[in-house]
């Protein structure tokens, strides 16, 4: 499996990531907001380095930034940018939701393909730079199938979480037929592409509580017992919160947006830390 591990060359977005991991911690660490000088110090960096680290990667200054990972941050969103997903479905997903924003069509795999396990399916996979670090990305003809992050994990780890949804598929490394796609779904400017096409392999169900997800707009937020909702199952919140954790398409279908009623994170297949962190980008890139 050594060759699944193979990472991207550049390093850069795993750098500016574990810096923002650290930065994470170092804060909740603390109830008072901490300086530059005390933040860069215990990176190790200077205080000029570190702000040009922190501007490379969100724009915005670290005092600003820092209130954006506060765990409050969380019922700041669901007080002020709560999405009702009922809504959104009623005007249809290519209004204000994801779909818009990042010019997405997709199509999903039928039941009885699904239920193959991937038997028959050549799924392309590669290793990509992302804002949060080293990305594994996996789709088919029709468009990405999975996006999963190493930071938290590790490599050999993320590949084989994604891999085991569809045990039955072939699998062949070939990042350059993936990238335009990825750099698309990464809002890259050099992207030659008007849309990213997405694959969703999964059952009924999770397929319908991912297209709630789409409909979220970036930088806003909602719960799982809205998501239950919209999909007609006001009863399945435990049943919603599975299927929001097997979502292969990280990031794209914006899971990371689905946060507990009472303002508190829940959980992330791809680890806490960069489920806030991703939050916060998207906070920024909102306002600025």
């Amino acid at each position: 499996m050594t060759q699944h591990q193979t990472l991207p060359q550049t390093t850069e977005g795993a750098y500016h990531y574990q810096v923002i991991r650290r930065a994470i911690e170092l804060i909740d660490q603390t109830d008072q907001p901490i300086s530059l000088d005390e933040i860069a110090a215990n990176m190790g960096m200077s205080p000029a380095h570190f702000q040009r680290v922190f501007s490379r990667w969100v724009g915005v200054s670290p005092k600003r930034y820092q209130q954006y990972l506060t765990l409050g941050h969380a019922k700041t969103l669901l007080s002020e940018r709560f999405s009702t997903l009922a809504a959104s479905h009623a005007v249809g997903l290519s209004g204000s939701g994801r779909l818009h924003d990042l010019f997405l069509r997709w199509e999903a795999m039928s039941p009885g393909e699904f239920a193959r396990k991937g038997a028959g399916l050549t799924i392309y996979w590669g290793w990509f730079e992302s804002p949060f670090g080293p990305a594994i990305v996996m789709g088919t003809e029709k468009g990405i199938c999975g996006m999963g992050f190493a930071a938290e994990m590790g490599a050999e780890t993320a590949f084989e979480d994604l891999a085991a949804r569809w045990p039955q598929a072939s699998y062949v490394e070939d990042p350059m037929m993936l990238r335009p796609w990825v750099l698309q779904a990464f809002g890259a400017k050099d992207g030659a592409l008007d849309t990213t096409p997405l694959f969703l392999i999964g059952a009924p169900f999770q397929i319908k509580v991912w297209e709630a997800l789409l409909s979220i707009p970036t930088g806003h937020v909602t719960t799982y017992s809205e998501i239950a909702q919209a999909v007609g199952a006001p009863r399945a919140v435990r049943a919603v919160g599975t299927a929001v954790g097997r979502n292969p398409i990280s990031w794209i279908i914006p899971c990371h947006r689905a946060l507990r009623k009472s303002g508190g994170l829940g959980g992330y297949h791809w680890g806490i830390p960069m489920k806030r962190a991703m939050l916060a980008y998207e906070a920024v890139e909102l306002e600025t």
